[in-house]
């Protein structure tokens, strides 16, 4: 009787959808449930014969850091099948929850849970038999999410505004050959210049730095002027203008990088921030070597993300960048400047894509090379849609991306069975399945991509 109420034409669409969801839910979990059973806790019998112990004895261990100094790791036992087996039984029941009653507006949450217990099982059955340096492996995970998460922040700004910014990728790039060369002549200047006898040479190396990492940030920025000149200036098509720009940005960067940067690599050195430990922070066990000893690109990170969501959500300026992304006419007729407050998110937009730009080339390694920042803007904003428009939940999709990047050099240590290309397709299968509504439909700012033609 329920079902046909549920099902019957008077039915609210959104009762409905509620419903559908609800099940297509738990029929993921049940299968994600099953995958862990039959590949992970099934699957251990190549790693059972090859240690000739029977497939109960099988022990994963899992090396955890202590301390920020070498070799102080922790050593985390587990057996293999018992987990493997309790990862499937805990998303079965997950399943069944989700398939009767629901999880509600905790749904999303549960699926995170889950396919948290998927990658869980992995781990546990890669590692079966052997050691994986789980603390190393999200310390990484923490660093190549940088750059796309801080892509995911320039195309909040900008989308949140109501302006499409594809054209994240080339001020990427051209913010990481620019903070490349301007780094290395300061680097080449500062020793002979007046700071030289004022301060040391530490110092100044970090001076040198910094003043590459404006520089790419003011080219991201030059870039998205262009960017805001053709979309709200002239009206022209978004998508078009961002791909021009990408276009540009590739052969400019190309041409010059071969011309001249691999040429004179002096114009090609400059130097990178070195990570430092944070005190009394970076000395708690277990967290403090992952999270807290990093050069500065990933705590600023941390910092953007925290003020980028105060920003939107608590205060007045939020409020007014949100407001001329979902309904411009109505912001304007407030007395919001539509076209100003687009003019501004779009500056700090490019400025932001320099920023993750100079990521590449002065806060990873410190040269430029042809096409370095091989497609993490795209990627970028794919963190944004998966995050729903919002910079924590972009996060949280980067994390995933940087996950999968990370794992591949821990597959070819663990000497799996797998090709690595494999799990670069695991960020666009999850991007899929998000576009496809599995974790419920995206809310993108109602007037995005739309130009305002103030009346």
């Amino acid at each position: 009787m329920a079902s046909s109420t549920i099902n019957s034409p008077a039915a609210p669409a959104s009762f409905r959808s509620y419903f559908t969801r609800q099940r297509v839910l738990g029929i993921v979990f049940l299968l994600i449930a099953v995958a862990i059973w039959y590949f992970f806790a099934q699957g251990l019998d190549t790693a059972a014969e090859s240690k000739e112990v029977a497939i109960s004895e099988l022990i994963t261990t899992f090396k955890l850091p202590l301390s920020s100094q070498p070799g102080d790791l922790f050593d985390w036992e587990i057996g293999s099948l018992r987990v493997a087996n309790l990862m499937a039984i805990a998303a079965a029941f997950l399943a069944g929850v989700q398939l009767f009653r629901g999880f509600g507006k905790w749904a999303n949450t549960v699926l995170a849970i889950v396919i948290g217990f998927f990658i869980f099982a992995f781990l546990t059955w890669g590692a079966a038999g052997k050691s994986l340096n789980l603390g190393g492996l999200l310390s990484a995970t923490i660093v190549r999410s940088v750059p796309i998460t801080l892509g995911a922040m320039s195309g909040i700004l900008s989308e949140r505004a109501g302006i499409v910014n594809i054209a994240i990728e080339g001020m990427m790039l051209t913010g990481a050959m620019v903070g490349a060369f301007v780094g290395s002549v300061a680097q080449l200047w500062l020793p002979n210049s007046f700071l030289a006898e004022m301060i040391s040479e530490n110092a100044l190396r970090l001076t040198g730095v910094g003043i590459g990492l404006v520089a790419a940030m003011l080219a991201g920025m030059i870039l998205s002027a262009v960017h805001g000149m053709f979309s709200i200036r002239y009206k022209i098509n978004q998508i078009v203008s961002g791909t021009v720009i990408n276009i540009f940005a590739v052969g400019f960067t190309s041409y010059l990088s071969a011309r001249f940067l691999q040429k004179y690599q002096e114009y090609n050195n400059p130097g990178t921030f070195r990570p430092f430990e944070i005190p009394v922070l970076g000395e708690i066990p277990i967290i403090g070597p992952i999270f807290f000893r990093h050069n500065i690109f990933v705590y600023l990170m941390f910092v953007i993300i925290i003020v980028l969501h105060i920003a939107y959500y608590y205060t007045r300026w939020g409020l007014r960048m949100r407001s001329v992304g979902e309904h411009p006419k109505a912001a304007d007729t407030l007395g919001i400047n539509v076209l100003r407050t687009r003019w501004q998110a779009v500056l700090l937009s490019g400025l932001m894509a320099g920023f993750a730009g100079g990521y590449f080339t002065l806060g990873s390694v410190p040269r430029f090379d042809e096409g370095l920042t091989a497609g993490r803007g795209f990627i970028g904003l794919a963190a944004m849609i998966f995050g729903n428009w919002n910079p924590i939940g972009s996060f949280g999709a980067s994390l995933l991306f940087g996950f999968t990047d990370a794992l591949q050099t821990k597959l070819a240590i663990l000497k799996l069975p797998i090709p690595s290309e494999f799990l670069l397709m695991i960020p666009y299968l999850a991007t899929m399945i998000v576009l496809a509504g599995i974790v419920g439909k995206g809310h993108m700012p109602a007037a995005d991509g739309q130009p305002y033609e103030k009346e």
